[in-house]
């Protein structure tokens, strides 16, 4: 082979292999911010949606079944949409917790969240 043929077959290899690397990686979407998901909701509604916010005060609710709560945005608080979620109780989740959640967007104000991760508390104060 020569110097050429060895250059196209190791940039197809490259190719290859990146692609069999991310195969099956989404990364189509960002988070989405409450006040996007209710400007629009048709357009995610029965879609899997990625969000963040707050937990509002007085609104989580954790029973055997399901774990609900109003989640705010995270920029202005008068956006809020519902969350339930069935899965394993996260540590630490509470009123006013910062979360981010990956579910799917069942309505204009609902959201059934299958994946839930709590923020980080600052060990920093000024």
């Amino acid at each position: 082979m020569d110097k050429k043929q060895k250059t196209l077959v190791a940039i197809g290899a490259i190719v290859a292999v990146s692609v069999i690397g991310l195969w099956g990686v989404d990364v189509s979407q960002g988070y989405l911010m409450v006040s996007e998901l209710k400007s629009n909701p048709q357009d995610h509604i029965g879609n899997q949606i990625n969000t963040m916010g707050s937990i509002k005060d007085g609104t989580l609710l954790i029973t055997p079944d399901i774990i609900s709560f109003v989640l705010t945005d995270a920029e202005d608080k008068s956006f809020e949409i519902e969350v339930e979620y069935t899965g394993d109780l996260p540590a630490n989740l509470a009123d006013g917790k910062n979360v981010t959640l990956s579910g799917t967007m069942i309505s204009s104000d609902k959201i059934e969240a299958n994946k839930i991760v709590i923020g980080c508390p600052s060990k920093y104060t000024e």
